[in-house]
């Protein structure tokens, strides 16, 4: 499981990160997002994502979400490796949501 948790932030309370003003990133597509999502997402799909890494806020904690997880990784490296300091890999949206 510890793998586990490296990948997902399963260990991660993400209700307290939101209380304390964290940002979720949903990184699917625009369809994807509007056929449901978590209140208050910002999307950017990850294939924008480089482009757009501009209206992102480097003074916040980012909470990365997508359908599985594995954009969501992805994300998070990126993100890491352009300067932000705290990102979690939050997994698949319907699982984060019901963490919150």
């Amino acid at each position: 499981m510890g793998l586990f948790s490296k990948l997902f932030g399963t260990s991660v309370d993400y209700a307290e990160l939101i209380k304390n003003g964290a940002l979720i990133l949903d990184v699917r597509t625009p369809s994807e997002f509007s056929g449901g999502h978590i209140k208050g997402s910002k999307n950017i799909p990850l294939q924008s994502l480089k482009q757009q890494l501009g209206n992102l806020p480097k003074d916040r904690v980012i909470i990365t979400c997508c359908a599985s997880g594995m954009r969501s990784a992805s994300a998070k490296s990126l993100l890491k490796a352009e300067g932000w300091k705290e990102v979690h890999n939050g997994g698949g949206w319907t699982s984060l949501k019901n963490k919150l």
